[in-house]
């Protein structure tokens, strides 16, 4: 079930809307890993309650899926909704050790399953559906692009949007072809996927744990797809391989 409260946006943010939002929160049965529910924080600008043809933008908060939370992301969401008019989801999915993929990907790509499939009740548009994420965000959101490939419903999204995503082993290259800002965070995010792979020898070339290595078929039935990248990106080649392999089949990404 749905509960909501008033949100009243501090700072510049509730300066600059000069409105307010509404809170929510529901959570969302899993059994791919054990029973759980996966919570969902809820961002409705007051000028789109009571609507039924309101956009969703289903998030995937960063920190590598091995920190941080879905709440950390609010102030982004909040602006987000109230800048663009639409309801945000903010995906609370499990993170690594304790969590090991794919069940990270599985929690949102369960989460968006449940949005598309209650557009009507959560006040959707079936049709104004996107999904993101920043970081290890990221990577979950073109992870569950891999799974909506792999089961033909990609139709079910109109855009991905994933922000400077995880997305290959390019951190276990040799560091001296890499970039300034993926050469000091190599060690690191080596120690990072080890972490979120249940198995990094077997799951070496699985696309769940590493959406890059999609094949070329299924990167073919990615939903649109726009790949934002960063100047200082510390996964700007990984990401850039990628969107020169989604180019290929004439996709939209930038």
């Amino acid at each position: 079930s749905l509960t909501c409260s008033s949100l009243q946006l501090p700072g510049w943010l509730g300066e600059s809307s000069g409105i307010n939002a509404e809170y929510g929160e529901f959570k969302v049965p899993t059994s791919h890993d054990g029973n759980f529910d996966v919570l969902v924080e809820v961002y409705t600008p007051k000028t789109l309650v009571g609507r039924s043809d309101n956009a969703a933008f289903i998030f995937a908060h960063g920190g590598g899926c091995v920190s941080g939370s879905a709440h950390d992301s609010k102030p982004y969401l909040d602006w987000m909704a109230l800048s663009a008019d639409m309801v945000a989801f903010n995906v609370d999915y499990r993170l690594a050790p304790e969590a090991k993929c794919p069940n990270n990907v599985k929690d949102f790509y369960e989460v968006v399953k449940y949005v598309c499939q209650n557009a009507e009740k959560l006040g959707i548009d079936p049709k104004k559906i996107c999904i993101a994420g920043e970081s290890g965000g990221g990577y979950v959101c073109t992870g569950a692009c891999v799974m909506l490939a792999q089961n033909d419903e990609s139709h079910l999204i109109k855009l991905a949007m994933p922000a400077i995503p995880m997305v290959d082993d390019y951190a276990f290259s040799d560091p001296g072809a890499m970039t300034l800002e993926e050469r000091d965070s190599h060690t690191v995010m080596r120690q990072v996927w080890r972490m979120i792979a249940a198995d990094m020898d077997q799951q070496a070339e699985d696309p769940l744990l590493f959406p890059g290595k999609a094949s070329d078929e299924i990167l073919a039935k990615f939903p649109p797809t726009i790949l934002v990248e960063g100047e200082f990106d510390m996964f700007i080649t990984s990401a850039a391989r990628l969107a020169r392999r989604k180019q290929w089949y004439q996709r939209r990404v930038r």
